[in-house]
């Protein structure tokens, strides 16, 4: 069975992502990256400590579409052991999926919707540090 290994990203809406972004920066310690873009937050994977997994943090522009058509201010993406599994366990349950799929040097990329019209990312990072 596919499952869910941890919170491979945070992304919101903001009306300024630059200023927000400082705004995080100074108040909290959440330094974006010094092209003012998302931030990249290192850790441990707790059954593998040899493996460093990755959570982004990261304002999008308010009219952006990355977020499906849809009005929610936020998404989360989840990093998943086993893409294709999990969508076909999500198809068996009756999960909306959208079609589109994304390939990159990233790793592999797909979108569902919760019961109540969240998009949400999945996220299967590539093999590898």
């Amino acid at each position: 069975m596919a499952k869910v290994t941890g919170i491979g990203g945070v992304f919101f809406r903001s009306r300024n992502p630059r200023a927000l972004s400082e705004w995080y920066s100074e108040q909290l310690g959440i330094n974006p990256s010094e092209e003012g873009g998302p931030v990249l937050m290192w850790s441990r994977d707790d059954e593998d400590p040899d493996r460093r997994t990755l959570t982004v943090w990261s304002p999008f522009a308010a009219d952006t579409d990355y977020f499906g058509p849809t009005s929610n201010q936020f998404m989360v993406n989840y990093r998943v052991d086993d893409l294709d599994e999990m969508l076909k366990q999500l198809e068996s349950a009756g999960v909306e999926i959208d079609p589109k799929r994304e390939d990159n040097e990233f790793g592999r990329f797909a979108w569902i919707i919760d019961p109540e019209g969240n998009r949400i990312e999945l996220w299967e990072p590539p093999e590898g540090p």
